[in-house]
């Protein structure tokens, strides 16, 4: 594997100049508390606030979350699932480093029941998934852990609030319990943590997605933040933005003229105070009154960090007064009595931590790690290089590679601006969990670091150095399946024709089915009866099943890869195709396009709108998932689709969202209003029924009769930012609900406009493509059929069938014009 890009590495040095990290690190010293802010997903957390937290009062802060986002949307590309996964930790990780700041997982990917399976509209309906017991498990060790006195969900559990989010707000006020109770046993053996403090937000979660129905707590405190922060003259809330800006396939990252100061909290269980946890000891000079015989020691120790802070950016007086606090704090270790220890040895501990790695960025010690990893026989070779370019005041520095599953490097002396850290054989790395426990802004993440060791001043330091992000190789049994899939429609007696290559894998054909194989051309005959539905094919090398990797790459993530068991699935339809259907998707992320193709459609996938183009070759053209909000080009198009629509054509909007680029009046060529906030106008159960209002609509009757099975075997939910008022010309096609709730009927409208015809659907068909869902592709080739055969069929009489009983979802009139 190559060292990183020189460009990228160039930039990383350029965004973290040595007296920018030797502040961050100084900063670190100024608090003993340490806070923890608890979410369900990537990009969950009260940015601004942590950043004060952290830079401004020096405390540590700790980001608990339960799911690596894999359910979420991506604005960036088409990964999804748990390739999505991999890229919202790496992002969640890099969020993390510009506040410092730690992370701690809950959930470990799709494959592990504490995942983003999706919205869900309550606490309860998540914790059916999850299991609320094994959450409430996992954050009680996530306590014990990392110790925090204050911990601060960062929303309520109310109605009208994500069911994510009110699941884990539940479960950190569940988990304080277990966590100190020495009896309890949450799969540790870490001694009980008893968390002192908790506040919830004593703000509301309402807005564009959220509609939290009860008002929130009053306030028992409110935090203010300085100013500006010291170290870049910016206010800690834009520093929170540059974290945010990290969630990139989120459009995370906002400008804000008047930035937020306050946040107000509300203590559980507590009185009015006047700062946060205002019962504990904030700095050293509070905790030292408090230890006893190591009071002494403690106040010497707070004295020489306030000085080595006082001494920025003299590097020889913050080395001096680096190394007697270190020294004061080691006998202070010793003093403390049990009593003391068992509730402040941890403080102290990592107060060292962080002495020892503001004395490393003092003293110059910074080196960049590479990392080169090859296949070999099966396993994984690493080896490692120091780049230590800058003179450094550090002595007896020597590097050990640190490869998980593998014994430790020999160690080796630091010399000169590279240093050669030696090889390691371990198992397949690639095959190992990408979906790690935590993350740690001071080092060691990761399979693969090095621990470096010194002497600055005379005082022992230890820090962890991780490569720079780079690919892995794929592990030992990949290959790659050109198509991923095969779709047939059934009574096909054609061949199929697939490549497989990169390894010696062979398919066994199930019963009637014949598989010819010659070097890496696959082909494949189905049996003549075989039924509408999925078939998978194994591919296996020396009789185990073999690993296909799905990758992808950011320049704020660094490459991700996911490695999965090998499968080729054969979908047969049974799918009528449009007669004379000619397709422009215009898409931002999705594959849709791409489904249609497979089926047989002819789909022209425009990734480009020219200024001129006026859509007249097509009949139909599809505007993707949020594709008016991601899409300028499309945008800029917006007269142009009216006009084709006007003259005959059929435009196709899957779901937008109203926050991003659609506006109700001039993006759609009849008025028409998506939901907000979402969760009031989405249905999250995938198997919630389906009513289906007007049967022998067009867009219903054919070229396939939809009909309730088409809704069967539906994944994550049925769909989201539904109409939810509209021009009287719209029809409402279909209604459904979750339960309890009343029916929504702006999943699927469409109007005539002129000669042509507009239709907007807020299902997640572009989901349950994926997920090779049939009914998906038999409603998607209805829906893409040309505009005059809709108006022709619509002339015929025909009876519109409307469910009496379904009434319209709130502020939404049913309208069924023509």
């Amino acid at each position: 594997m190559p060292a990183i890009h020189a460009p990228a590495r160039l930039a990383a040095r350029e965004a973290a100049p040595a007296l920018l990290r030797l502040h961050r690190a100084l900063s670190r010293l100024s608090g003993v508390l340490t806070v923890m802010n608890s979410g369900a997903h990537p990009d969950d957390e009260q940015s601004g606030l942590l950043a004060w937290l952290r830079f401004g009062l020096g405390h540590r802060v700790v980001i608990a979350c339960s799911t690596r986002g894999e359910g979420g949307q991506n604005a960036l590309g088409p990964a999804r699932g748990g390739l999505l996964g991999l890229i919202r930790t790496r992002e969640m990780e890099e969020a993390a480093r510009v506040l410092d700041c730690d992370v701690a997982w809950l959930g470990f990917g799709p494959n592990d029941p504490v995942h983003d399976f999706g919205f869900s509209k309550d606490g309860d309906a998540t914790f059916a998934r999850w299991g609320e017991a094994r959450v409430v498990e996992r954050l009680a060790r996530a306590f014990r852990q990392y110790r925090p006195d204050v911990v601060i969900p960062t929303f309520l559990d109310v109605p009208g609030q994500h069911g994510h989010h009110r699941a884990m707000t539940r479960a950190a006020l569940a988990a304080i319990a277990p966590a100190a109770d020495p009896s309890a046993d949450p799969g540790d053996d870490l001694p009980p943590w008893q968390v002192t403090h908790l506040y919830l937000p004593a703000w509301s979660g309402g807005g564009g997605t959220y509609d939290d129905t009860e008002p929130p707590p009053e306030a028992t405190l409110t935090v203010t933040a300085g100013a500006l922060d010291p170290a870049t003259g910016t206010s800690y809330a834009e520093i929170g933005e540059w974290s945010r800006r990290r969630h990139a396939t989120q459009g995370m990252g906002t400008w804000h003229d008047t930035p937020q100061r306050e946040w107000r909290l509300h203590l559980a269980g507590g009185a009015p105070e006047t700062r946060l946890a205002q019962s504990l000891p904030a700095t050293l000079a509070e905790l030292a009154p408090l230890c006893g015989p190591a009071t002494a020691d403690l106040a010497e120790a707070a004295a020489a960090i306030t000085e080595a802070q006082a001494a920025f950016p003299a590097q020889g007086p913050i080395i001096a007064r680096l190394a007697d606090a270190d020294r004061a704090l080691e006998r202070a270790q010793a003093l403390l009595p049990p009593e003391t220890a068992a509730a402040h040895g941890h403080r102290l501990t990592r107060k060292r931590r962080e002495v020892g790695a503001a004395l490393a960025e003092a003293a110059g010690l910074a080196p960049v790690a590479s990392a080169t990893i090859l296949p070999k026989h099966g396993r994984s070779e690493i080896s490692v290089t120091l780049h230590q370019p800058d003179p450094h005041q550090a002595q007896e520095a020597r590097a050990r590679l640190q490869v998980e599953g593998a014994p430790a490097g020999a160690e080796v002396a630091l010399a000169g601006p590279a240093t050669d850290c030696g090889s390691v054989i371990a198992d397949d790395l690639a095959l190992a969990s990408q979906f790690r426990a935590g993350f740690d802004p001071l080092g060691g993440n990761g399979p693969v670091h090095v621990t470096l060791t010194a002497r600055i001043a005379g005082r022992p330091v230890s820090i962890g150095i991780d490569p720079e992000p780079g690919p892995l190789p794929g592990p030992a049994a990949e290959i790659t399946l050109r198509p991923s899939v095969l779709i047939r429609r059934r009574g096909d007696t054609g061949v199929l024709a697939a490549m497989i290559g990169g390894g010696a894998a062979t398919i066994t054909p199930p019963p009637g089915w014949q598989v010819t194989q010659q070097d890496a051309r696959l082909s494949i005959i189905a049996p003549e009866d075989s039924p509408a539905g999925r078939v998978d094919l194994i591919p296996r090398i020396g009789g185990r099943q073999a690993v296909t990797v799905t990758r992808a790459s950011h320049p704020h993530t660094g490459t991700v890869m996911l490695c999965t068991p090998a499968v080729l699935p054969v979908l047969t339809l049974d799918v009528n195709l449009p007669e004379g259907a000619r397709i422009a998707y215009v898409g931002a992320g999705d594959s849709v396009g791409l489904w249609l193709k497979r089926i047989g459609l002819q789909v022209t996938i425009l990734d480009q709108i020219a200024p001129d183009e006026d859509f007249a070759r097509f009949t139909t053209v599809v505007a993707g998932v949020v594709a008016f909000g991601a899409r300028p080009d499309l945008a800029a198009a917006t007269e142009r689709l009216h006009a084709f629509t006007q003259g005959g054509g059929h435009l196709v909007t899957l779901y937008q969202r109203p926050d991003q680029g659609w506006d109700a009046v001039r993006t759609p060529p009849l008025p028409l209003t998506v939901g907000t906030p979402s969760l009031r106008w989405r249905v999250t159960d995938p198997a919630a029924p389906v009513t289906i209002l007007a049967p022998d609509h067009p867009l219903l009757a054919g070229p396939n009769r939809i009909t309730a099975a088409d809704f069967d075997g539906w994944d994550k939910e049925r769909g989201l930012y539904f109409a939810a008022a509209h021009d009287p010309a719209y029809v409402e096609l279909l209604a459904m609900s979750d339960a309890g709730e009343a029916p929504l009927t702006g999943s699927l409208v469409s109007a005539g406009v002129g000669a042509g015809r507009h239709t907007h659907t807020g299902l997640v068909l572009h989901h349950q493509l994926d997920r090779l869902v049939p009914g998906a592709f038999r409603l998607m080739a209805n829906l893409v059929q040309a505009a005059p055969v809709i108006a022709s069929e619509a002339k015929q009489p025909r009876p519109l069938t409307h469910n009496i009983g379904v009434a319209a979802s709130p502020s939404a009139p049913r309208n069924d014009g023509g």
